[in-house]
C-alpha cells in the first residue's frame, strides 16, 4: 500500500512540474483565460487540480492554421524593396530596358577597343 502511494505521489509531481513547464514555456498567444503568472501560482497552490484546469480550460489548443508566421528571406519577399516586378510600371521598364542596351553597347564598345588597341 506504502508502494503504491509513493508511485501516486511520483506521478502527480511528474504531472504537476509537467504542467507548470508547460505553462511557463507557452506562448502568450495560448492563455485563454488569464495570464501566464496566474496560471503559475494555481498550478503550484493548487497542485493536481491546478495542473488538470490548466491542461482543460486556461490552455488554447494548436490549430493547424494557427496564426503562424511563414518567415520570407528578403530574396524572397516582393514586399520587401516596396515594389515588385509586376508593379513596375511600362516607363520604368522601358526606362531600364534603355539603360540595359545602353550598358551593352558601352561594353561592345570597350570589347572592340581591346581588340583594335595597340599590340
Amino acid at each position: 500500500m506504502v508502494r503504491l502511494f509513493v508511485v501516486g505521489i511520483v506521478i502527480a509531481a511528474a504531472f504537476i512540474i509537467y504542467a507548470l513547464i508547460d505553462c511557463l514555456f507557452a506562448e502568450n498567444s495560448r492563455f485563454r483565460a488569464l495570464n501566464k503568472p496566474l496560471w503559475a501560482i494555481i498550478i503550484i497552490v493548487l497542485p493536481v487540480i491546478g495542473a488538470v484546469l490548466w491542461f482543460v480550460l486556461g490552455r488554447a489548443r494548436k490549430t493547424g492554421q494557427r496564426d503562424q508566421r511563414r518567415f520570407v528571406a528578403p530574396d524572397d519577399d516582393p514586399e520587401f524593396s516596396g515594389r515588385s516586378a509586376s508593379t513596375i510600371s511600362d516607363l520604368d521598364r522601358e526606362t531600364t530596358d534603355e539603360r540595359i542596351r545602353r550598358l551593352e553597347q558601352e561594353l561592345s564598345d570597350l570589347d572592340e577597343d581591346d581588340k583594335t588597341g595597340p599590340a
